[in-house]
């Protein structure tokens, strides 16, 4: 059967490409691997209604393509974790504090912090993030880490420590093995970072009251027929007027144009020819951050009593935790921790991390209503968490990241500045926009 496009993949980037298509008029299927849609966001609900996030969770005021898709779809935004009274707790393998400074910290350390993060905004200044290879130090700025840079700066080994327990909590890559230049990229992309290399406010602040994956439930139900589930995409031949797709199942379907909005891991093992060798060579390049995201959920936020926010930055296989939402907790196991994670015994994970939790937050951690575990790093689907950026990177995968060859087109959070669900958004109404434009 032959379509006007065919999208690959019902990810957020997918459904956001597929809905602006549709709504011009054109005839659009979308391909989907699971039996699902939404990718990377995903949620369930506890028997009391409450919904529990199990992928991408939190957006920020910065991220304006998300606030708008979700303004015309009615959803409405409420205050997400940063809005909770409380201290941060940090936790060591030599101990654990709350609130600053950390309990590693010594005489000087907080104003070399405070200084390195006023360098660190200027220089971001200095980059361009939808042209950051035109920087006239783009080279040797993506050769340095910002664990590097960090040094360089005369960074006291407190402070750097403190960056990259902040960086690893993100469970986007220790900041030892991420490119300084991708770093001032990521912080360029949201103006008023306010002297920090990462503002919560402009990039977690808010997050939807009916739970993320609630956007692209709405949309699947919009777009209806339109979008075939177990549907993994084997083989793609680009051709001007006639591209062709091949399903696991053998079956052929055609199109004058393919968007793809697969993550880059998957979009690997697809069989794609017509496509430029730069432009896929560019594409195959990037890479993700191998995360794990854990929840659980408790019948109160016990952690309040205490004065802490449920909020925690950790040296443990847990990189971090938050509160999702009233008695929730969120956590995140980074790649540098997800394989003693895989290396544990299935049946002993969920133990093991509860205990990481009651070391943060007292013993009522050993006992949740339910508990949730998601390998995004080993999901055949996703193959990762959001983009990684090692030194060197940014420079390899070069200007031709995130742009089109018509009549193939890409999108996803891969194909923005950082992996974020308005990286998703923004994307693939643009990859629509564009396919719309040349007709």
């Amino acid at each position: 059967m032959h379509h006007d496009v065919i999208v690959l993949g019902a990810g957020l980037a997918g459904l956001a490409a597929a809905r602006d298509l549709a709504a011009a008029g054109t005839d659009v299927l979308v391909l989907e691997a699971r039996d699902r849609v939404g990718g990377r966001v995903e949620q369930a609900r506890l028997p009391d209604g409450r919904t529990v996030q199990l992928g991408g969770e939190v957006v920020g005021r910065a991220h304006t393509a998300y606030l708008q898709l979700a303004g015309e779809l009615g959803l409405k935004l409420v205050p997400s974790y940063v809005a909770e009274p409380g201290r941060l707790t940090r936790a060591t393998p030599e101990g654990r504090s709350a609130g600053d400074p950390p309990h590693w910290f010594g005489p000087g350390d907080a104003a070399v912090h405070a200084r390195l993060g006023a360098e660190f905004t200027a220089l971001a200044a200095t980059v361009d993030p939808d042209d950051p290879w035109s920087h006239p130090e783009a080279a040797a700025l993506d050769r340095l880490s910002v664990g590097d840079w960090l040094r360089s700066q005369h960074a006291t080994p407190p402070v750097v420590r403190l960056w990259d327990i902040g960086q690893l909590a993100l469970a986007g890559g220790s900041y030892e093995r991420i490119s300084l230049l991708a770093a001032l990229r990521k912080s360029a992309a949201v103006a008023g970072s306010g002297g920090s290399d990462y503002d919560y406010d402009d990039w977690e602040g808010l997050r939807l009251a009916e739970g993320s994956a609630t956007l692209a439930e709405v949309m699947g139900r919009e777009l209806g027929p339109r979008i075939r589930l177990g549907s993994p995409v084997a083989a793609l031949d680009v051709r001007p007027g006639r591209c062709t797709v091949r399903v696991a199942t053998g079956e052929t379907l055609t199109a004058d144009a393919v968007v793809s909005a697969l993550p880059v891991g998957p979009l690997r093992s697809v069989s794609v020819t017509g496509v430029g060798e730069a432009r896929l060579a560019s594409l195959h390049r990037q890479r993700h951050a191998t995360a794990a995201k854990f929840a659980a959920a408790y019948d109160r936020p016990f952690w309040r009593a205490k004065g802490l926010s449920g909020l925690s930055e950790s040296e443990g296989v847990l990189g971090s935790t938050w509160p999702q939402s009233e008695g929730v907790l969120s956590a995140l196991v980074p790649p540098e921790r997800y394989g003693v994670l895989l290396g544990t015994p299935p049946h002993l994970r969920t133990a093991e991390l509860l205990s990481e939790v009651a070391t943060l937050y007292g013993d009522e951690a050993h006992r949740p209503l339910a508990c949730y575990l998601r390998l995004w790093g080993t999901d055949p689907w996703t193959q990762g968490y959001v983009t990684q950026w090692p030194p060197g990177e940014v420079m390899a995968v070069g200007p031709l990241h995130g742009t089109h060859e018509p009549p193939f087109y890409v999108c996803g959070s891969d194909q923005w500045v950082a992996g974020y669900m308005e990286g998703a958004v923004r994307t693939g109404r643009a990859a629509a926009e564009e396919a719309l434009r040349r007709g």
